[in-house]
């Protein structure tokens, strides 16, 4: 922990510049776009932090799953579980608590109150914020400590002719990826719009341990047993404005692959599973009126409506040989969900925002030959006023924002797999954020305090996952009273933005492991956090440098189950610092040092706590862009090298489940 400080705080002590802010409309504030990797932190919204990100300067996998460009935002912490699926974290609030928005529909609604991140097209989308607290109450129920949006249809811009880009790599492994995206924009007499579409492919062998690591059944070319995925992914998306600002957009998506999970390291009985397919297709369309005049004002009205239909098969092995299968279990999945937002202006100062969200989640099963059904509704209704305080050019604080909400939330479970149903839940959630400018534009500040709940889901409620858990129809919803406060600093051709933050989240749930060894999800007295987050991106010339850190201080409150009293998979300390140089002729350089802190887990026997020691990856990548003059333009290609790990150290996902070692890739990407 105090190399990594040590390390941030001195790229920070560069980070000190002059600045010139803008202000968007309403609560939504930012400082002038300086593009460091791709990430711009410097943006408030509702009196929340957040940080956006343009995926075409993000170094990642030909044909790379929305996994791996979450590994590279700060803030955002993401580990793969013992089921293989990549979970996210922000602030000590973990995956369930976390929303992911796709075009505007949650798609974390679902059996299991997430959604695996590691089995969705990177390639699909162009745009993404994350709001590491709670912005607003506007996105639907079971949105507590985050939100992570990504945008496909319903991106900004149109392109402004056709294009078409291919992009293919190969790792040290033998592992290849290759991928197309094009566009195409078109014009009628009434309106513009655009056309996005692409496909992928990937085939890898699996990963390597990282040094020190035995492996209890090593294969020949050191590759990790049971790592291996082979993944073929596509997407179509189109959106259109009309001359009077009416628009409509449209997503659809698709990803299916078959996989092996790596079974934990000194386990006595590891979870030993493969997925023979895995599937999931979304489609979202969006429509809106665009803002238009009304006898009150102005105001517009939107509708989103998703269907996410996902299919995952399971089967169970007797040894880690992964020859004799001994169970079986096949989820069929399918969510609609419905979103209805309008905003109207309250005068020349303020605006009324509301929403309302319904989702259907449906989940069969077919365990072993025995077929159960699931069902849970999700209803959330929600207002938010915010109102523009001052604008005063000149004083100290130029303009002031407030914004204020409340929100409700229904819960039902009719189908429950033969199980006690949790009944009608009703829960209640409020917020407030201020932000304001300071300094002739210099600064931003900002705060806010927000309530909410979360139902539990399906899957927490009811799943035996081939007799691993024990169900416990007896959960109740987990209740999360937020807090942040933090400024924004913008110096010259650099930005600053520091957060504070306070979570305090009661009736938690968490696993627990049983005396027979199965595990089963109990709700915890509380869990609170505590942290500060920072992060800084400067240019130096040709020289881009920035970084974040994250600490912070969890703790845990659980009497009723001393076994495990640490808070599991949440380091107290992260950070990542990094420097890009352009060099000369197209050449340009990347190194990039990561931390992770300790953490702690749950053995996978005996429950028990287990400290995980932390460590730093040192990546880097030297790229060089080609230009080749060609009829009516050019075409670029740009060639890249990359190595993640470099030092070959060994992090830990969770207890028994090593990060990759070492491993190199060559892409080549023409555009």
């Amino acid at each position: 922990m105090k190399d990594a400080c040590l390390l941030w705080l001195a790229a920070l002590g560069l980070a000190f510049p002059h600045a010139v802010a803008g202000q968007q409309r309403d609560t939504v504030f930012s400082i002038g776009r300086i593009e460091v990797q791709g990430q711009r932190p410097a943006t408030t919204v509702g009196g929340a932090s957040a940080l956006e990100v343009t995926l075409d300067s993000l170094a990642v996998p030909a044909a790379a799953s929305v996994e791996e460009v979450f590994r590279e935002l700060p803030g955002l912490h993401v580990r793969t579980n013992s089921r293989g699926e990549a979970e996210i974290a922000v602030r000590g609030s973990e995956s369930r608590q976390v929303a992911v928005l796709l075009d505007g529909v949650p798609i974390t609604l679902g059996w299991d109150a997430r959604t695996d991140v590691s089995i969705f097209p990177a390639g699909a989308v162009t745009e993404i914020t994350l709001i590491r607290g709670l912005s607003t109450l506007l996105h639907g129920p079971n949105v507590l400590g985050g939100v992570v949006e990504m945008r496909v249809g319903r991106a900004e811009g149109f392109p402004e002719s056709a294009s078409l880009s291919a992009t293919a790599g190969v790792d040290d492994l033998g592992g290849y990826g290759t991928a197309a995206v094009g566009t195409a924009p078109f014009e009628t007499r009434n309106g513009e719009g655009g056309l996005r579409f692409g496909v992928g492919f990937r085939d890898s062998p699996g990963f390597r341990m990282p040094g020190g690591i035995v492996e209890p059944m090593p294969d020949d070319d050191g590759v990790r047993v049971n790592t291996d995925q082979r993944n073929l992914s596509g997407f179509l998306a189109g959106r259109y404005v009309g001359d009077g600002g009416a628009w409509a957009s449209v997503t659809a998506t698709t990803f299916g692959a078959r996989r092996g999970i790596a079974a934990e390291l000194g386990a006595d009985i590891p979870r030993l599973w493969r997925y023979p397919s895995i599937r999931r297709s979304i489609l979202a369309g969006s429509a809106g009126t665009g803002d238009r005049s009304t006898p009150l004002g102005r105001g517009d009205l939107e509708l989103s409506l998703s269907v996410d239909d996902n299919r995952t098969e399971i089967e169970s092995f007797a040894t880690r040989e992964y020859s004799e299968v001994i169970g079986r279990e096949i989820g069929d999945g399918l969510t609609a969900t419905a979103r209805f937002l309008g905003d109207h202006t309250l005068g020349e100062q303020g605006a009324l925002r509301g929403a309302f969200t319904f989702s259907n989640i449906r989940h069969d099963v077919d365990q072993n030959g025995a077929a159960l059904e699931y069902e849970q509704h999700l209803t959330s209704l929600a207002l938010e006023s915010a109102w523009r305080l001052w604008d005063k050019p000149g004083a100290a604080m130029s303009n002031a924002r407030l914004s204020i909400g409340g929100a409700w939330d229904r819960g039902t479970t009719p189908k429950t797999g033969g199980l006690e149903s949790l009944g009608t839940i009703d829960d209640w959630g409020a917020r407030v954020g201020v932000s304001g400018v300071l300094g002739g534009g210099r600064a931003l500040i900002h705060a806010g305090l927000s309530r909410r709940g979360r139902f539990p889901s399906l899957r927490e409620t009811y799943s035996e996952s081939l007799n691993r858990f024990v169900p416990n129809p007896d959960l109740t919803p987990e209740h999360l009273i937020a807090a942040e406060t933090g400024v924004t600093l913008a110096f010259g051709e650099g930005e600053v933005q520091v957060v504070g933050f306070h979570h305090r989240l009661s009736d938690a749930i968490r696993r627990i492991t049983l005396l027979d060894g199965r595990r089963m999800r109990v709700n915890s007295e509380r869990l609170v956090s505590t942290g500060l987050e920072i992060m800084a991106a400067h240019h130096l010339g040709p020289v881009r440098i920035g970084g974040d850190l994250t600490l912070q201080a969890v703790e845990l409150t659980d009497p009723a189950t001393s076994l495990s009293s640490e808070p599991e998979n949440l380091p107290e300390t992260e950070g990542r610092l990094f420097a890009q140089v352009s060099l000369f002729d197209g050449l340009s350089a990347t190194a990039e040092v990561e931390y992770t802190g300790v953490q702690f887990c749950q053995d996978p026997d005996s429950g028990a706590d287990v400290e995980l020691e932390g460590g730093s990856w040192l990546n880097a990548s030297l790229a060089k862009l080609f230009r080749i003059p060609m009829s009516g333009g050019e075409r670029r290609v740009q060639a890249r090298v990359s190595g993640r790990n470099l030092g070959d150290t060994t992090l830990y996902d969770q207890c028994g489940l090593p990060r990759a070692g070492r491993s190199f890739e060559v892409q080549v990407r023409v555009f």
